[in-house]
Parts: structure tokens; sequence; C-alpha cells
């Protein structure tokens, strides 16, 4: 509905006399997930979105769902990114009975394309020394040659050396995600605040969280911080320091073609509908900086021919920017507050691959007050240590 001058009417107020099971502030991807998994725990739960103003990294995303290179470091982020992939068809079947909506999950294997010699090389080193890790993930993978990734992707260019394969990656529609987690509040009962951003949170002596928003005060017996890159100011309002920071990424869309890409590669991928997306920039940027830039496209644009020359003949539709939100070390962080009790924080740059752990194993997580202790290596006493 449009309000007379072209204006939307103000939003209704938040409803004074209820107290939530759960408020989770932050709409996006992680957010979504976990209220479409407290729902199914609870019976009162409130999303609270910030609007068009927010940096919606949900809606500038590739769209993989990637095991392949994740974890190094921290091997326990490889194990929980499995946890994921394999819950991730349980959601997408609950999603499309209770939506309608096909999120066009993939899980055919995935690649990560290798161009010169050195790539193969410094390839085959890496993941043997990720998988190799005590506490990882075992998972099939293989470095195939020209001939094997022929036989997979048929058109490749002279450029191509191999790649390393896995069967556990895979790839889901990002914006028929969001929308499905969001037709869930609808149809579920989930309040869903929009242009309801949270201004102050303060914690009751009785426990209740206290969200001050335009829209009025929101109450509610658990709070879900889930919103990206404003995490770091709210979560210092309840004893939180989160460490998080943007990261850009640029991404490149071509028309849409029939479909001939079935696995994808980390840096291309062929959407359901047929469209293309050429990805996979990392720049450490500043919160304004969300422009396109030639340079990275040309970069982009440059592997993606390299790798499948007849995208030459492809004409490019759009391209946009998005940031990431990215941890001090890049990893997930999940924890408790320590000082007010009932308030947690989930951020995490990867909102697509960790959907179904975020929904089906986090989120009841939450609905009972507590964090499994498997997820203490993403806690911020990690970042402590670090310090020290």
């Amino acid at each position: 509905m449009t309000a007379v001058g072209g204006r939307s009417p103000a939003p209704d107020p938040v409803p004074k006399s209820v107290v939530y099971d759960a408020a989770v502030v932050g709409a996006g991807l992680v957010g979504s997930a976990l209220a479409y998994g407290l729902r199914r725990c609870l019976a009162r739960v409130a999303v609270l979105d910030e609007g068009d103003v927010a940096y919606r990294a949900s809606r500038g995303n590739f769209g993989l769902v990637w095991v392949q290179s994740k974890g190094m470091g921290m091997p326990r982020y490889g194990v929980w990114t499995m946890a994921s992939q394999r819950v991730w068809p349980d959601l997408a079947a609950q999603l499309l009975e209770e939506t309608g909506i096909d999120v066009h999950l993939e899980q055919n294997g995935g690649l990560h394309v290798l161009l010169t010699d050195e790539e193969v090389e410094a390839r085959v080193g890496f993941m043997t020394n990720l998988l190799a890790q005590p506490g990882m993930s075992d998972y099939e993978w293989k470095l195939l040659d020209r001939r094997e990734v022929a036989d997979m992707v048929p058109g490749i260019g002279p450029d191509v050396r191999g790649a390393s394969w896995t069967p556990v990656d895979g790839v889901a529609n990002p914006l028929k995600l969001l929308r499905a987690f969001h037709t869930t509040f609808q149809r579920n009962g989930v309040d869903y605040l929009p242009r309801c951003p949270a201004q102050a949170i303060r914690r009751q002596a009785d426990g209740i969280f206290i969200v001050d928003t335009p829209r009025g005060p929101l109450r509610a017996q658990r709070l879900v911080l889930a919103g990206g890159l404003g995490n770091k100011a709210l979560g210092e309002q309840i004893g939180l320091d989160i460490p998080v920071r943007p990261q850009r990424g640029q991404i490149i869309v071509l028309e849409r073609t029939r479909r001939v890409l079935n696995t994808p590669i980390s840096t291309l991928r062929q959407m359901d509908e047929g469209s293309w997306l050429i990805g996979d920039s990392q720049e450490e940027a500043g919160y304004a900086d969300r422009e396109v830039s030639l340079p990275i496209l040309g970069t982009l644009a440059d592997r993606a021919v390299r790798t499948l020359p007849a995208l030459r003949e492809v004409s490019v539709v759009r391209t946009w920017s998005a940031l990431r939100v990215m941890s001090r070390d890049g990893f997930p962080v999940y924890a408790q507050s320590d000082t007010c009790p009932g308030a947690f924080v989930a951020t995490c740059h990867s909102g697509v691959t960790l959907a179904g752990a975020h929904a089906l194993i986090l989120a009841p997580m939450l609905a009972d007050g507590g964090l499994a202790g498997d997820l203490a290596p993403f806690s911020l006493r990690r970042f402590h240590v670090q310090e020290a």
C-alpha cells in the first residue's frame, strides 16, 4: 500500500503487551535461518529488519554451498561446514513443502579450476594440509587432470591445467532462499518487523531484554544478534566485543543461456534459470566502499573466459558489489554474553553454506538457552588468546 504523496505508510508499532520467546536482530540469511529454526521450537519469535539502508550482503551473494577449502587453521569450521552440507537437503525440502518455493539446491560436486602449473602445485599442498589437520572432516577430493575436467565441463579453455573436485560441494539460489525464509514468517506466525532497527538494548533485572526501536520498545526473553556488520555496535551494549570488518566482493552477471554448467566452479556458476555469475573477489574495504571497479571486474572476466572461452560471446547484463561480514580471523562467531545471559551473537560470511546448520542445528541450541560445547572454538575467547 502507498500513502498519499507516494510515501509508504508508517509501519505498525511494536506490540506493547508481548514478551517474545526470542527476538532476532537482522533479517538477512543468517538471521532469517535462525528465526526459522527458532520458530520450530518456540511460540513467539520476532525478527527486526533495519530496512533497505542495511548493507544487504544476503542479496549480493554468489550462492555456493561449499565445503572444499573451508577450515584451514580451524578444523572445527570444516566440521561445521560439513554438518551444514549434510542437513541442507532437509532444509530445502522443508522450505519447498512449507512455501512452495524451490531454492534449487544442487549438490552435484564442485570444482576449483587451476590455470597454471603453479596453481596445481599450490592446490595439492593446500588440500593435503587442510585435510591432514587433527579433528578435520574427512571427505573425498580428487585432483583432476585437464581431460577429466573437460569430460565434466565441455568447452574448457586451453589454459586449464586441472581442478580440485569434491562430491560434497554445491549451489543454491540465495534470493529464493531468502524469500522462502521470509515466506515462512508469514505462514508460521513469526512477527517480521521491517524498517525496525535496534537502536539500543538493555537487560532488566528479571532477565527480559528491552530493544528500543523507532516503532517502540520490544521485549524478549532471548536475544540473537544476527545483524552482520551492525553486530559490533550492538554487541557492545550487551557485553560482547565482536570484531567484524567489511570485505568487498564483486560479481558479474551474464545473460541467460541454455543450461550447460551442471558442476559449479568456485568462481563461476550458472543459475537455475540460466544466467551466469562470475565472482570471488576479496578486497579489504571500508563501510562506504561498495562501488564496482573495472580492474577487479576485468580480472574476474579474464579468468572466466580463460576457463570457458565461449563466454566471450555472452553479454554482461549487470555487475554489483556487496560487503561480506568478516571476523578478525575470517571464521564464524557464535557466543553468549557472560554479562547478559540469554543474549547471543551469530555472525559469519557463509550465510548460504551455513544456512542448514543455522536453521536446524544452531537454532535449537539457542531455543534451549545455550551453545553446545563443540562450538567453543567459535567463541569470542579465541580473540583474547590471539591478543595475549
